[in-house]
């Protein structure tokens, strides 16, 4: 029971980091509209969030930006509607997680760049666009796992559609791009079977 709480308290901390993050970039993207310079504090006081908590996720403006940025590219990702509707989850996750690796290679200097600035600095690690897209994709058998069983599914897809896949397969496996979207589409696949098989 001990190890369910601390699991859950753990899931809950994790939201609520994002839920702060998601404010203060959706505040930034708005000051950016409206063509207004900023400091961190000004999207802290214009989010009402504490100048202190802000500086604890954005330590310059300018990773503000550039992570406000990161979020206009990111919006590009989403299940076409015939998918969405009537696709199974194998069409489902074969769609997001080949859509994210893309959207990921095509920016990949901007998303390297941003994964060196959180390795050496001292922000509170990101936690990702990733896990609502994978959500999204997974809907359809959420009821059919335990709480466990689908969190630690969500997990692995999510070593799979980011920055750190392509680096491994770019980097360690001296693959191209091509080939390594294959990869990452079929050990997203080999994921969600053994999921369902060990669900039966």
């Amino acid at each position: 029971m001990t190890g369910q709480v601390l699991r859950e308290n753990g899931f809950e901390r994790i939201n609520q980091k994002k839920r702060t993050r998601t404010e203060l970039l959706k505040t930034a993207r708005r000051l950016i509209e409206q063509g207004t310079s900023f400091s961190v504090a000004d999207v802290a006081d214009a989010s009402g969030i504490s100048r202190a908590t802000a500086y604890r996720y954005f330590s310059r403006p300018e990773d503000i930006l550039r992570e406000a940025a990161l979020d206009a590219i990111a919006e590009q990702v989403h299940l076409p509607d015939e998918i969405a509707k009537g696709g199974t989850v194998e069409q489902r996750l074969d769609e997001m997680v080949g859509q994210i690796f893309r959207m990921v290679a095509e920016n990949e200097s901007v998303f390297r760049a941003f994964l060196s600035a959180t390795l050496t600095g001292d922000q509170i690690p990101r936690t990702g666009r990733r896990l609502p897209w994978l959500s999204q994709a997974l809907k359809p058998i959420e009821d059919r796992l335990t709480k466990p069983a689908y969190e630690d599914l969500l997990a692995g897809l999510s070593l799979l559609t980011g920055i750190e896949a392509i680096i491994v397969l770019r980097d360690i496996c001296a693959m191209d791009l091509d080939r390594g979207e294959k990869v990452v589409r079929w050990s997203a696949q080999a994921m969600l079977a053994k999921a369902l098989a060990e669900a039966e």
